[in-house]
């Protein structure tokens, strides 16, 4: 099942991976015994299966949180295979997911109470969603890790249940001719899983539902944000050499105070995309994610222009509401590659229209910043 739907990974414009997902190497782990949610082992006609609990430890919340800050991402997965929860029989249900560890901790979860297999696919630490789109969730996986596995020894059924967001990846008939399994789509939701399988396998209208709520929003901003703090340190150094220029060449005392208000400014914008425009996301103007952003930046621009009026010449102020838009728009144009609406094509439309304008914008606000004191 797919757990969380907690981002897509559409090539978000910084270019970094998307907060959902996890590195690109190929899996290379063996099941270990020792891993902390393995209590076991269940005999089966294949060999000794690994057998899971559904207990989210101290260590499972510690590694969750460090992966939404951008820490040890790359390496937060499970090795694939087969894995039990409860005691599962040969008519017990299959499960497949990503090795994504995250995704993986929900699914176990959200299955609680359940007798169940656990078919774990090597999607190199990346999430259901985003691993169908990059082609790690597809057809030639399941075929793999079904063969590997030895599952038509384990069970008596030939049914696979496949998240719902790893259906773009995943062809049906693919996987029936290459292993014998049937494929069936389960609901978004991991949490959902108990009521589909009470129903006959049959999903509601509301698990088929795709939503982006504003904890979903938000739970992407931290690696946003965290993302941003290395360019953002670099940028911060040349504003304030370049808000120590002036008619006397450079002044120490001009690169500080204009310094201050540059990087503020610059911090503004990255919280205005990151955290302004995912809160607000309904009900800002527009569909496209890059012209949300620049409105919340251009409107905190403005508030703060207003709020600090005389304290900065008007090129230095319309050069900070420009840097605001376009920083604020850049950061918010990241969410595209994570929201349920949005396509890889898409994507890619809205960058090939919006980037142009953010570096215009930008340019200009350097040549405002930069020329103002020469204008006083």
């Amino acid at each position: 099942m797919s757990g969380e739907k907690s981002g897509g990974c559409c090539a978000p414009p910084s270019g970094n991976a998307s907060p959902c997902c996890g590195g690109g190497s190929p899996s290379k782990a063996v099941i270990r015994y020792e891993e902390t949610f393995v209590d076991g082992k269940v005999e089966t006609p294949a060999g000794p299966i690994p057998r899971v609990h559904s207990r989210i430890g101290s260590r499972d919340l510690l590694g969750r949180w460090k992966v939404r800050w951008g820490i040890g991402r790359d390496r937060y997965r499970v090795a694939p295979g087969l894995y039990a929860l409860g005691a599962p029989g040969a008519d017990a249900p299959v499960l497949v997911t990503a090795n994504y560890k995250l995704t993986f901790d929900v699914v176990r979860r959200d299955a609680a109470g359940l007798d169940a297999w656990i078919l774990v696919l090597d999607t190199r630490g990346i999430n259901v969603w985003c691993a169908a789109g990059e082609g790690t969730f597809g057809t030639g996986e399941v075929i793999r890790r079904v063969t590997e596995a030895r599952l038509a020894e384990v069970v008596r059924h030939r049914t696979l249940i496949l998240p719902q967001l790893g259906a773009p990846g995943v062809a049906a008939h693919e996987v029936r001719k290459g292993c014998g399994f049937s494929v069936v789509y389960g609901p978004v939701r991991a949490r959902e899983i108990r009521s589909f399988l009470e129903a006959g396998m049959k999903a509601s209208p509301a698990m088929r539902r795709v939503g982006f709520p504003t904890m979903d929003r938000l739970v992407l901003t931290p690696v946003e944000i965290a993302g941003a703090l290395r360019p953002a340190g670099w940028a911060a150094v040349v504003l304030f050499l370049l808000s120590g220029v002036g008619p006397g060449f450079f002044s120490l005392g001009a690169a500080w105070e204009r310094g201050l208000a540059a990087v503020a400014a610059l911090a503004a914008g990255i919280l205005a995309g990151g955290v302004v425009t995912p809160v607000l996301l309904p009900w800002l103007p527009g569909r496209a994610f890059s012209v949300k952003g620049g409105l919340a930046g251009g409107g905190l621009a403005a508030c703060a222009a207003m709020w600090y009026r005389g304290a900065l010449d008007p090129p230095g102020a319309l050069a900070l509401l420009l840097a605001m838009t376009a920083v604020s728009s850049f950061f918010a144009m990241n969410f595209t590659g994570a929201t349920p609406f949005t396509s890889p094509s898409g994507v890619e439309k809205e960058m090939r229209r919006a980037l142009p304008v953010q570096a215009g914008l930008t340019v200009l606000a350097g040549l405002l910043w930069v020329g103002g004191p020469f204008l006083r």
